[in-house]
C-alpha cells in the first residue's frame, strides 16, 4: 500500500491517520500546527515555560485521543478540536501555577497584532457583525472571545484572564449588550 503524501492532507484527514497510529500523520500535523497553537497561547500567558508545556500536553492527548474526535467528531475543525485542547490545558496549568505559587495569575497585556480569533471572524461573518466586533474596547472583546470562540466557562475565563468570576460575567454581559446596540 501507497503512504499519502500528507503535505497534501487536511487537517482532518491527518487525524483520521493518526488514530491509527500513524506516527508521519502525526509529525505533519505538529509541523503545520505547533507554530500556530504557541503564538495563539503566547498571546494569553507572558510565561514561555507554561506555552512550551501547554502545547507539549496538547499533542499528547491528539496522540492519545484522536480516534475520539476521527470517528465521533460530528462536525467541528481538527484545529477547532486542538484549540479547545490547548486552552483546556492552559487552564489547568494555570490552576496548577496558582496552587504551587499562592499568588494570582497577572494576564498578558492586549497586544496591537490583530488576533487570531479577529482575523477567523474576519473572513466569515456579516461585515455589521465584524465592525461591531471590532468596536468593542478590548477587555469587552477578550472575555467574549475566551467564552464564545474558545468556548471556556465563566471559571476558566477568569483564571485564564486573571480577574474574578464577577468580572467575567459584567463584561460577558456588557459585550452582549454593546452587539445588541451596534446592530440594532
Amino acid at each position: 500500500m501507497r503512504r499519502p503524501r500528507f503535505d497534501t492532507l487536511d487537517e482532518g484527514a491527518l487525524l483520521r491517520h493518526i488514530a491509527r497510529g500513524d506516527r508521519a500523520a502525526f509529525d505533519e500535523l505538529y509541523r503545520r500546527a505547533a507554530p500556530w497553537l504557541t503564538v495563539r497561547l503566547r498571546r494569553r500567558c507572558a510565561d514561555p515555560d507554561i506555552v512550551a508545556e501547554v502545547v507539549q500536553d496538547t499533542f499528547l492527548a491528539v496522540w492519545r485521543s484522536a480516534a475520539g474526535h476521527a470517528h465521533g467528531s460530528a462536525g467541528g475543525s481538527a484545529l477547532g478540536w486542538l484549540w479547545t485542547i490547548a486552552a483546556h490545558r492552559l487552564v489547568d496549568a494555570f490552576r496548577r501555577r496558582a496552587r504551587q505559587e499562592r499568588v494570582p495569575v497577572v494576564p498578558v497585556a492586549e497586544t496591537v497584532a490583530p488576533a487570531a480569533e479577529e482575523q477567523v471572524l474576519a473572513g466569515g461573518i456579516e461585515p455589521d457583525l465584524e465592525r461591531a466586533l471590532l468596536q468593542l474596547p478590548p477587555e469587552l472583546r477578550q472575555v467574549l472571545c475566551a467564552m464564545v470562540l474558545d468556548g471556556l466557562t465563566t471559571r476558566e475565563t477568569s483564571l485564564l484572564l486573571g480577574m474574578p468570576e464577577g468580572t467575567v460575567k459584567t463584561r460577558a454581559r456588557r459585550a452582549r449588550i454593546a452587539l445588541r446596540e451596534a446592530l440594532s
